[in-house]
């Protein structure tokens, strides 16, 4: 795998190192030292490799996981809580949640991933100074790219109404997004900052940030929902709260903490040069990714197109709730591949950026067989902790062998595309998402779902088989 991170032309790292020769403050080449060591068998290189690698991406890896974990509890309680007031409810913040807000979520986190790519290469390459460049280069991009997703929050009744929503969802679903449109603000500021401190293997502080401000985020729903009775536009509300506090906080953080001194100088004028440059990259990155949740927001609009929406949705909503609990475990691999692979490249070690994806996607991918077994375990009561009624526990349990292997399958898949971000190939990535996903995944789904009447079951076949993509990724990257 080597030759994929020494080859010209598109997979060559995108900044150009001036002193690859420099030894890098906090980019430790013991790694490298342990791979190139020729006097060594290769059972005793590749286990010394090992325990250095499993320890550089577990001290990584395990705190972005917390915090992926606990935003991701902070959005799913809200949903949680407008479940307990009943089906249509959890169908309206279902659809919001998990369809409507993903617009912004996907555009948001994929033009941040850039902040990831650059931020890390010039971090291996000790180029501190650049980092805060990045970072307000990357907000004030997110921020103007914000106000047309803003547009579409607006119009979101009269476009679930033509999507075929019946008005009853549709209605419901718009009243919870209104209150969700200062959480896309709060993406805009959060993802660049949350890039930038990953970057540099700062991860700590954002977990003790991240579970702060769960903590406060449940005692504000529950008053709202629960005493001054605000309904779902209330839960929204307080769920775009909750993320500000997150950014606020982080925030905060860079400019007291000693360990960003050197990467973050103030506000510069230079964050409004080259910003053409920096958008397309910024697009390539959101494209990816947009692609990938794009599909889950289509795979919950069409639910709710098949007969008897309700429970449709409610089953899918409890299934993609857990399979994004287990996902954001893969989406903190994710962080910490494109950290370890553009650290090391940035300071021209790539056979350790080789290492560390083999490394990270065995890790993710025993972790998420481990969580497939425990769905099976549960699988006939797991859907009670989202909301009552035996109809909706049947159709869950029935659900829950797709689900497992969905799961199984999406513990690899964001490990490879935290590669390919690490390496600033998020072009290729997404050139890969179109096939699977929209050229077979979608179109075989709706001919299933609609046409041979195998409804909500199909989503998540559909929603397993693109997951393939990996089996076709993994050998082109191989020949890049």
């Amino acid at each position: 795998m080597d030759e994929c991170f020494q080859d010209k032309g598109p997979s060559e790292p995108l900044l150009v190192l001036e002193q690859k020769e420099a030894a890098v403050e906090h980019v430790s080449s013991e790694l490298e030292d342990i791979l190139s060591d020729t006097r060594l068998s290769h059972f005793q290189r590749l286990g010394r490799a090992s325990a250095v690698e499993f320890r550089n991406l577990f001290r990584l890896a395990a705190p972005a996981i917390i915090v992926y974990l606990l935003n991701n509890v902070t959005s799913m309680s809200t949903q949680i809580f407008c479940g307990h007031l009943g089906n249509l409810e959890l169908a309206a913040a279902s659809l919001g949640n998990e369809g409507i807000q993903l617009l912004a979520y996907g555009v948001m986190l994929g033009m941040g991933s850039a902040v990831e790519t650059l931020c890390g290469q010039a971090y291996g390459a000790h180029k501190y100074e650049t980092l805060g460049i990045y970072l307000q280069r990357s907000t004030i991009l997110l921020m103007l790219s914000g106000i047309p997703i803003m547009v579409a929050y607006l119009f979101s009744k009269p476009i679930l109404i033509l999507l075929g929503e019946s008005e009853k969802v549709a209605s419901a679903a718009a009243l919870f997004v209104y209150g969700l449109i200062p959480q896309i603000f709060a993406y805009a500021a959060n993802f660049p900052i949350q890039k930038f401190l990953q970057a540099q293997s700062i991860v700590n502080p954002s977990a003790y940030i991240a579970a702060a401000a769960l903590v406060l985020h449940l005692f504000l729903t529950w008053i709202v929902l629960y005493v001054f009775k605000w309904g779902l536009f209330g839960g929204a509300m307080v769920l775009s709260i909750s993320w500000w506090i997150v950014v606020v906080a982080q925030f905060m953080y860079i400019l007291q903490s000693d360990k960003c001194k050197k990467t973050w100088n103030g506000f510069s004028s230079q964050a409004f040069s080259g910003l053409w440059d920096f958008y397309k990259l910024s697009a390539a990155s959101s494209v990816m990714l947009c692609l990938e949740t794009w599909y889950f927001q289509i795979l919950v609009l069409v639910a709710g197109l098949l007969p008897n929406p309700e429970v449709a949705l409610d089953s899918l909503a409890v299934c993609n709730t857990i399979l994004g609990w287990v996902f954001m475990i893969a989406a903190g691999f994710n962080a910490a591949a494109s950290v370890r692979v553009s650290n090391e490249l940035g300071a021209g070690h790539p056979k350790s950026a080789s290492f560390s994806v083999l490394v990270v996607t065995l890790s993710s991918f025993v972790i998420a067989v481990v969580a497939a077994i425990i769905v099976m375990m549960f699988r006939d009561v797991m859907s009670y902790a989202f909301t009552g009624g035996e109809t909706i526990a049947k159709a869950t349990s029935e659900l829950a062998p797709l689900l497992a292997a969905s799961i199984i399958l999406n513990g690899i898949q964001p490990v490879l595309s935290g590669v390919a971000v690490g390496c600033g190939w998020q072009g290729f990535v997404a050139y890969v998402n179109v096939g699977c996903y929209y050229v077979v995944g979608i179109p075989l789904g709706a001919l299933l779902g609609f046409h041979f009447k195998l409804e909500a079951k199909v989503e998540k076949a559909k929603n397993r088989l693109v997951k393939w993509q990996d089996i076709i990724k993994k050998p082109l990257l191989n020949e890049s």
